[in-house]
């Protein structure tokens, strides 16, 4: 059975009774915000044709996602270029619209936002995020004079955003480092799946001290770019129902066919937590292939 076939049959027959079942929301910290626990990836937005994507994003929407992921970055920015087009005639103002900046400096971060709310034709964004934070040095330029901070602060100050965050994927004590270091975020985003436990963890290092923070969490990469289903490790339904049934917000997916935004959408209205012992079992299963950065690839290396 392939990647998708699992959940193709499971949901099927689902899929026409479920219309009228919206998809559960969830608080997003302390942003006040309830959001859809299923979030439209960005960057495989830019991977499609204009009109492909046009559509897929005006779906996601009619299907009840309100959460909207891109970055400056994907595509050169195509992906937040995509959304503009696409959020017409009041869709702005359904969504939670979120973009990111990857300078590291106050003046490159400013015009990255500038350019985002250009390319999405918005004048304000919900959410603005430091984008994929990946090294120590790089929080101490994000912190230090002249930094990106600075201009986040500015923004959020100025209103062009509503809330601000920061995302990472290589090391959870980059994101220890980044949350310490500063009382006004109000959201992180992070790797959030059932190999993530067996190797520098974000689940168990970062989404407690999150909480504990009241910051909202976004886990993302629930299929580790892929690697996990074709490792053969766990089917997608087994990702998504793990990633949600941890203590996380929303879950990012990058859904590139009509077919798989309304699966992961059936998968998302019919979510049924794990138990403690569900996942006991699973991660017994999960620790025995392969784990660490030979599947999620995105990770510091083990003997970096």
């Amino acid at each position: 059975m392939n990647r998708r076939r699992f959940l193709q049959v499971s949901t099927a027959a689902a899929v026409p009774a479920l219309a009228d079942t919206p998809i559960p929301r969830r608080r997003l910290g302390k942003t006040g915000m309830d959001v859809a626990i299923l979030a439209l990836g960005g960057y495989h937005m830019g991977t499609l044709p204009e009109p492909d994507a046009v559509r897929l994003i005006h779906r996601a929407i009619d299907l009840g996602i309100n959460f909207l992921d891109s970055a400056w970055k994907y595509h050169d920015g195509r992906s937040d270029e995509l959304y503009g087009k696409a959020l017409t005639q009041g869709r702005r103002q359904k969504i939670f619209l979120m973009t990111k900046a990857h300078f590291r400096d106050r003046a490159g971060a400013q015009k990255q936002l500038e350019d985002s709310l250009r390319r999405m034709n918005t004048d304000y964004l919900d959410l603005w995020q430091c984008h994929e934070v990946t090294r120590p040095d790089e929080v101490d330029r994000i912190f230090g004079p002249d930094g990106a901070l600075e201009a986040v602060v500015k923004a959020h100050r100025d209103g062009k955003v509503r809330h601000i965050g920061f995302t990472g994927h290589a090391d959870p004590e980059v994101h220890l480092k980044l949350l310490n270091g500063f009382e006004g975020w109000e959201t992180l985003q992070c790797p959030v799946n059932l190999i993530d436990p067996h190797y520098l963890s974000f689940i168990e290092k970062v989404l407690p001290a999150a909480r504990k923070n009241g910051l909202g969490i976004i886990g993302m990469k629930s299929n580790a770019i892929g690697e996990i289903t074709r490792h053969n490790i766990a089917s997608i339904p087994e990702c998504l129902r793990f990633a949600w049934s941890q203590d996380v917000d929303v879950v990012v997916s990058g859904m590139d066919k009509p077919d798989f935004l309304e699966e992961n959408v059936a998968a998302a209205k019919t979510f049924r937590p794990m138990s403690r012992q569900e996942q006991r079992v699973l991660l017994s299963r999960t620790a025995t292939g392969p784990t660490g950065s030979q599947v999620e690839r995105y990770k510091k290396k083990e003997n970096a």
